[in-house]
């Protein structure tokens, strides 16, 4: 009797903490930078996971789905400080957006820690995927490697064979001088010169001038957001562009050719992961995602739409939660989206997929604000990413 009572007991506690797991929400969190330099670039990222939650049905495993979302400043000790009270206070069991490469590697140390799940959308560094790579970590949509070769190669094959650096000074703009590097001296090209600025500088007269007075054919901008803006507007000033020199965006967005616009823009050689003008499912998917965000979706916040649709339908086919379990169920499954077709994540956490090399129209060639780019080529992931075997991830035999 008493041994019956026990069980039913058991048996109680356990239908209500069943019960009790199936009405709480699974929660996502969206951590970027909202203000600062980055902060138009990352604008609308919450409502593009909100999309992926929505595609869904809101729900997953029969449990709510809900999105947070935090501004980590561009700072990686505020935004390692949230992603560890998400995960230990909020109950958040997977992290994307993380643009700012510093920011990104602090969260992954705190994610590796705590054995959850971060995907990287908007960060450039490819540590990600090498010493810092992680077993519950991802890197989704370009890093500095891809952009390096998609970009420089051309280039280089143009004949602009000598480069002079315009560099953020941290890790991002750090591993971009040196992935891009690597790729003009393997073409034959030469570097002549570089020089760093700070983040959100807002002055690059001087930084122009140095790099005017190296004679370089190709002056290369190793930074991003309002940082790439400012630069390219600037070097307008000096003829930068109008004659034997030319700028590189080495990480531009649609966004950012928005903001500069077309006259000043055109011409511009940039890579992408992801355009709302090349096909007719882009175009389908940018129509919806505009009805939550009036904005021109740039290659980060489809990202994010990606990569948390891919984590909620692996989610839904582990039966469970458990991060090694999903992260097992995403390297298993192909991805296929908007973005992306028979993607493949391997096992250092980065998501193989196709990259797009885009010239920004001329004047003459656009047809509204939002007609930004013409294709040049696509290159194949198993091209366009560092190879497996020379990342030094930890996780690769």
């Amino acid at each position: 009797m008493r041994r019956r009572y026990l069980l039913a007991i058991l048996a109680l506690a356990s239908t209500s903490v069943d019960s009790a797991w199936a009405q709480s929400p699974l929660k996502i969190g969206v951590l970027d930078g909202f203000s600062g330099v980055y902060a138009d670039l990352t604008a609308g990222s919450v409502e593009a996971a909100q999309l992926a939650v929505n595609d869904i049905g809101g729900k997953v495993l029969g449990r709510p789905i809900e999105v947070v979302s935090a501004d980590h400043q561009n700072k990686a000790d505020i935004g390692a400080a949230i992603a560890r009270k998400w995960y230990d206070v909020d109950g958040v069991k997977m992290i994307t957006g993380l643009d700012t490469s510093s920011v990104a590697l602090a969260v992954r140390q705190v994610s590796q820690e705590k054995g959850q799940i971060d995907i990287n959308t908007a960060a450039g560094t490819v540590d990600l995927t090498g010493p810092a790579c992680s077993a519950t970590g991802a890197h989704w949509v370009f890093d500095t490697y891809a952009l390096a070769h998609v970009t420089g190669s051309a280039l280089v094959k143009e004949g602009y064979d000598t480069w002079f650096f315009l560099t953020a000074d941290y890790a991002f703009g750090h591993a971009l001088e040196k992935d891009v590097t690597s790729v003009v001296t393997a073409a034959g090209g030469k570097v002549v010169g570089s020089v760093r600025h700070p983040i959100s500088t807002q002055d690059f007269s001087s930084f122009l001038l140095q790099a005017q007075t190296s004679k370089a054919k190709i002056i290369a901008l190793a930074n991003a957001g309002g940082d790439t803006i400012n630069a390219i507007k600037q070097a307008g000033e000096f003829a930068i562009g109008k004659g034997n020199q030319k700028l590189a965006g080495l990480l531009v967005f649609a966004s950012d050719v928005q903001a500069l616009t077309i006259p000043v823009a055109q011409g511009l050689l940039l890579t992408e992961a992801f355009y709302w003008d090349l096909n007719d499912e882009t175009r389908a998917w940018t129509a919806r995602f505009r009805k939550l965000k009036d904005k021109l979706p740039n290659m980060a916040v489809a990202g994010v739409y990606s990569a948390t649709s891919h984590y909620l339908k692996a989610v839904q086919a582990a039966g469970t939660d458990e991060p090694k379990a999903v992260m097992a169920k995403m390297r298993e499954l192909p991805v296929n989206d908007m973005m992306t077709k028979n993607g493949k994540l391997r096992e250092d956490g980065r998501l193989v997929r196709d990259m797009h090399l885009f010239q920004v129209k001329t004047p003459a060639e656009s047809k509204s604000k939002d007609d930004l780019y013409k294709l040049i080529t696509t290159v194949p992931g198993d091209q366009a990413y560092r190879p497996l075997k020379d990342g030094n991830c930890p996780l690769v035999k």
